[in-house]
């Protein structure tokens, strides 16, 4: 969907994006003054390769005491994005041959990772009569001999679900009784509503020397075009991870860096007030959604997206996705690019656009609905 979008010819057509996971909220400027000021104190030049250490230190004790991650120093690695971090952690990991499974609806870009290092993509759809919660049953039927790893997003893109201890329980489970790595995608960590909390797998018991955590700046620090995030992993890991980032980036852009500890040391207010107006939009597109006939849309307990379940409509993901582009002049994803548990589901980035054009998107897809 997102490749049609980009395709489409714009002269003379207002289209409102909903289809990028991208904030529309500036960097705080506190963390701009910072990458500044490190730019005129001249921390131009190579840095650690596995990052400068006040930021390492700043990271491990915000994973300590926020993600109950014991984790030291030594044990983090600054990435460019969370996308360098996955791949990292599938090309260390991932012999040829060897599985990983995937939650669906899954994140489409680990596919390709994967893929890269040699490993075998396996889908395990999750119960989606109960907002797709993670089960037991639906997750083990698929381990085999060949099974090397678990991916998680936790919050979930696309649906929203921030998930319980008890679920992340079931997969810490099966990956120490089976002998599994898992890979955990926590970017929309701190992007939560309605009191949900986040936990990351990493902090239940023997999870830790088996799980590769995973960070950015990218979402509740509004830094998408920064390129900045982190891993998290035992000692005993950290050698064959960094064997990667080292030979394909070296290290992570060095006067940036100095603007990532003024963000996780900056005041919280800047990050409360962007998740705050994210709430605010997510209740009004929620809203919206579900006076919409054939439309039906749960509450998401975190990240910037709803994804609303179309099926009484009659339509495909995909073709309702065409539909309300050509005719509506947004552009929303299709759910079936988030494998078949996302069928007759679309994703919508309340993120991305300010309340105003949330209302008018919103108004069009209203018009498009009713009009079915």
């Amino acid at each position: 969907m997102v490749a049609r979008a980009a395709s489409v010819p714009t002269e003379g057509r207002d289209l409102i994006h909903l289809e990028l996971g991208q904030p529309i909220h500036d960097t705080p400027a506190h963390i701009k003054q910072a990458a500044i000021k490190a730019l005129q104190d001249g921390h131009v030049h190579y840095s650690d390769l596995q990052g400068i250490l006040p930021l390492r230190e700043a990271m491990a004790e915000k994973v300590r005491a926020y993600n109950g991650i014991d984790a030291k120093a030594s044990e983090i690695i600054v990435t460019n994005g969370l996308t360098q971090a996955s791949f990292a952690a599938f090309m260390a990991l991932l012999d040829h041959d060897q599985e990983c499974i995937l939650l669906e609806p899954y994140y489409p870009q680990h596919v390709g990772k994967i893929e890269m290092a040699g490993g075998r993509v396996v889908l395990a759809q999750l119960d989606k009569e109960a907002s797709f919660a993670i089960r037991r049953d639906l997750i083990e039927k698929h381990i085999t001999p060949k099974t090397r790893m678990i991916a998680i997003v936790n919050p979930c893109n696309p649906t929203g679900r921030v998930y319980t201890r008890e679920e992340l329980q079931i997969v810490a489970d099966l990956a120490i009784e089976h002998d599994l790595w898992v890979v955990a995608d926590e970017v929309y960590e701190q992007i939560l509503f309605d009191g949900a909390k986040h936990v990351s797998i990493a902090s239940l018991p023997g999870m830790k020397e088996r799980t590769i955590t995973m960070f950015a700046f990218t979402k509740a620090y509004a830094m998408d075009g920064w390129r900045l995030g982190y891993l998290v992993a035992d000692a005993h890991a950290i050698p064959a991870l960094m064997k990667v980032t080292t030979t394909e980036v070296t290290h992570v852009n060095t006067f940036i860096q100095h603007a990532a500890i003024a963000a996780l040391k900056g005041p919280p207010s800047a990050l409360e007030e962007m998740v705050e107006d994210d709430c605010r939009k997510r209740d009004l597109v929620v809203s919206r959604l579900n006076q919409m006939p054939g439309v039906t849309c749960a509450r998401p307990e975190g990240t910037i997206y709803a994804f609303p379940d179309i099926g009484g409509t009659g339509l495909t993901a995909q073709a309702a996705a065409e539909a309300i582009l050509d005719r509506a002049d947004v552009v929303v994803e299709a759910g079936s690019f988030y494998g078949g548990a996302g069928e007759h589901h679309l994703r919508v980035c309340f993120g991305s656009q300010t309340y105003e054009r949330l209302e008018e998107a919103m108004d069009r897809l209203s018009r498009f609905f009713n009009s079915l």
